[in-house]
């Protein structure tokens, strides 16, 4: 990146959630560099002026030029997740901000004005749009935001059957992982979803499996990408949960057998792309075991010249990747250690750090409204426009959002029937029906 690009706070730093929209630039950080961005250089995106005033329906109060759709999407999904109709003003305000070619750029401050060749547009972000806005169900706006989104995804998809955030880029780890999961959360079976050279998502995802390459300790792990190949804890966790065709949300699974690092003593496993979805996602969990035993059940991060911290955003990436997998047990522990430790960085970084934490927490099967005694779906609430209904009660609002953009009323009002007469505290949502990443 050119020293006078704008610098926007690492996405894997702490001091912005943690998000899987890894893009290009970030691969800086990967490599050790400073992590940047999903724009290049110089690009519009990069150097406009926040808005004075955030728009209404918005989660958070931080500039959203970096990760407007990102947080929102990621808010909306936790909600839904446990059973929150959002405000009919916070699913408008997302639908609106998408391309009229299906593509969602992280933020855009005239969404009036139509998206032209300067528009950067980003894959993460619009996975992450289509995987809220396929949960929250509905025809009109919605229906058609999600199937324009997923034509989109397509027509970006790299020959070897990966994403990048910015089309026309080399393919990533992170990117491809979250657009499977949002192909899933559209309904659509990502194996079917072939480049131009027949090659599908997951082929390009396990094109990043490093397999029994290096050293021991990195066997199983992700790269984030080819080029500059290391292994990577971020990217393993976003693609243990891709390489199993699931994303954000994953619902608690029963617990599998115990973990199986890649077999690499007898060759079974020694080639990158060679090996079963299953087989790969078992690898990459032993990997982020292992980090996560090595660290005190937190994953690390490190911008250059800085001492390695805690990586909160990674670490809850890493229980829904472990959870996703079916290694409930071994999620719990990093959980137990986010309960202690991710309350001041969840205040301190907003609506999609909140998000992380519910999902986390929903895929293990614990309460998020009682996490290491903190309520994280009030907080989550409060960091938007009061949510349309709350499980088991119905709001003034609940019927208007319907019909302007915020779901079906018919679907929304049989979901809460239900959960008020389980007298549960959650609807459990089936996010990807696909997965995810």
């Amino acid at each position: 990146m050119a020293p006078s690009a704008p610098q926007a706070p690492s996405p894997r730093s702490g001091v912005q959630p943690a998000r899987r929209a890894t893009t290009a630039l970030a691969a800086a950080l990967v490599l050790g560099a400073a992590a940047a961005p999903a724009y290049a250089a110089g690009s519009p995106a990069l150097i406009s002026k926040a808005p004075k005033k955030l728009p209404d329906g918005l989660y958070g109060t931080k500039d959203p030029q970096y990760d407007g759709v990102w947080r929102q999407s990621l808010a909306l999904l936790a909600q839904h997740t446990v059973g929150v109709r959002p405000a009919a003003p916070a699913v408008r305000w997302l639908v609106g901000q998408q391309c009229a070619d299906g593509a969602f750029t992280a933020f855009r401050a005239e969404p009036g004005k139509a998206c032209d060749a300067k528009t950067m547009r980003d894959t993460n972000q619009t996975a992450a749009a289509v995987q809220a806005l396929a949960a929250l169900g509905g025809e009109g706006r919605q229906g058609e935001a999600v199937r324009k989104a997923v034509g989109w995804l397509k027509s970006v998809q790299n020959d070897d059957g990966s994403w990048a955030s910015m089309p026309g880029s080399p393919g990533d780890a992170n990117s491809t992982s979250v657009v499977i999961g949002a192909l899933a959360a559209a309904g659509q079976k990502p194996e079917s979803v072939t480049s131009k050279k027949g090659k599908s998502p997951y082929d390009g995802l396990l094109t990043f499996r490093l397999g029994c390459a290096g050293k021991a300790a990195a066997h199983g792990a992700f790269t984030f990408q080819l080029k500059g190949a290391a292994p990577n804890a971020d990217a393993t966790a976003a693609a243990a949960t891709g390489v199993l065709g699931r994303g954000f949300v994953v619902e608690p699974a029963a617990h599998r057998a115990p973990l199986t690092p890649p077999a690499c003593k007898d060759g079974t496993d020694a080639k990158p792309g060679k090996v079963s979805a299953a087989r790969a996602a078992d690898g990459a969990a032993a990997y982020l075991v292992a980090q996560l035993d090595e660290n005190g059940q937190h994953l690390v991060s490190a911008m250059p010249g800085a001492e390695p911290q805690p990586d909160v955003g990674n670490t809850a990436d890493a229980v829904v990747a472990l959870a996703a997998g079916g290694h409930g047990a071994e999620a719990r522990r990093p959980l137990a250690w986010l309960e202690k430790n991710a309350a001041d960085w969840a205040r301190q970084n907003g609506p999609a750090a909140y998000a992380q934490l519910v999902l986390a927490a929903h895929a293990t099967g614990s309460d998020p409204r009682a996490f290491g005694g903190s309520d994280l779906v009030t907080a989550l609430n409060a960091t938007g426009p009061a949510p349309a209904s709350l499980p088991g009660k119905h709001t003034a609002d609940a019927d208007a959002a319907a019909g302007d953009g915020g779901g079906n009323t018919v679907w929304w009002i049989i979901g809460v029937a239900l959960a008020f007469g389980a007298g549960l505290g959650f609807l459990l949502s089936g996010r990807r029906k696909k997965s995810t990443s």
